[in-house]
């Protein structure tokens, strides 16, 4: 996919690439496929284990963010505003920032988060950390009350009262839910913008139109 992007559409593609059940061999194998078919960015992320499941060569996307520099790629890994769902400590949560940082990442994009200000006391807890690398800002419009739900409890993201409050207006009007959503994501990256974040980064979810109107919302308030 990342390749079809690249060549077939002239547009510059960043691959996902997932580490935790992958051994060295298999990475350096991956690495070889991307480099040949022209990708040069990655997105150096830890990934699930299936239960029961025991890691590979690699933990955590730190130790894999070293592979991928040595192989010339450009390395942005993930980062968590809100803490990832396994590390309760806000502190902590800013140590593996820094150690991503300290591995060679080039650039962070951020889970889905619906609180701005949560972003703003993070991005100043990575500063005085001294994580310097550009921090996307990654936002994802709510779309319904079962996959909003699915979200908070995969991610850990928390829901803001003005979300709640549209759910509770739209709970049996799904298409109106949906815009709300969409429009309170746009909200979001136009206030983002102004704030002077380093990107932005929209979880489309292969909906045209959300790309469409985030990409809108976005010129309309002269941001790009």
């Amino acid at each position: 996919m990342a390749e079809l992007i690249q060549n077939e559409a002239a547009t510059p593609a960043v691959a996902h690439f997932t580490c935790v059940s992958a051994t060295a061999s298999l990475v350096a194998t991956e690495v070889e496929a991307l480099r040949a078919a022209g990708v040069e960015t990655v997105l150096a992320l830890r990934g699930d284990l299936a239960p029961g499941q025991e890691p590979a060569d690699f933990r955590y996307a730190y130790e894999l963010i070293p592979r991928l520099k040595a192989a010339g790629l450009c390395v942005g890994a993930a980062a968590y505003p809100e803490g990832h769902i396994d590390c309760l400590d806000p502190r902590e949560n800013i140590r593996h920032l820094r150690a991503k940082q300290d591995a060679g990442a080039d650039f962070f994009i951020t889970q889905l988060f619906f609180n701005n200000d949560d972003f703003y006391r993070f991005r100043e807890a990575a500063e005085f950390a001294g994580v310097a690398a550009p921090i996307s800002c990654g936002i994802m419009p709510f779309l319904g009350k079962s996959q909003i739900q699915r979200m908070v409890f995969l991610c850990g993201s928390s829901l803001p009262a003005p979300i709640i409050k549209l759910l509770a207006k739209y709970e049996d009007d799904p298409v109106a839910l949906r815009q709300a959503g969409i429009e309170y994501a746009c909200n979001q990256l136009v206030d983002l913008g102004r704030h002077g974040v380093n990107g932005l980064h929209v979880y489309a979810m292969n909906q045209p139109d959300i790309a469409c109107a985030a990409a809108e919302a976005v010129a309309a308030a002269g941001l790009r």
